[in-house]
């Protein structure tokens, strides 16, 4: 016969008879679950519930080029539309 494996054995019963123990103390006694949110995490909902309520189109922003493209005004111009892509490509480097 091992000895060790009969230590083993020994420690894991006197374990679990100890947290049975543990739990019916835990159960007699009436504890309330409580919750406490950081002043990090209020300023985050407070952030989250702002976006929730915005428009998600910006109608000032968009009215105005829907007019001019529905009228065949709208021009981009190439250099512009050509600076910004390599820019874009740069921060992407």
């Amino acid at each position: 016969m091992r000895i060790e494996a009969y230590t083993q054995v020994q420690q894991i019963y006197n374990t679990s008879k100890a947290d049975k123990s543990r739990k019916s103390v835990k159960a007699n006694a009436s504890e309330a679950d409580q919750l406490e949110i950081s002043s990090v995490g209020r300023d985050y909902q407070i952030a989250k519930q702002a976006v929730a309520a915005a428009a998600d189109v910006r109608e000032d922003v968009t009215a105005p080029l829907r007019k001019s493209i529905q009228a065949g005004t709208y021009e981009v111009s190439v250099e512009k539309f050509a600076d910004k892509l390599l820019n874009r490509l740069e921060e992407m480097r």
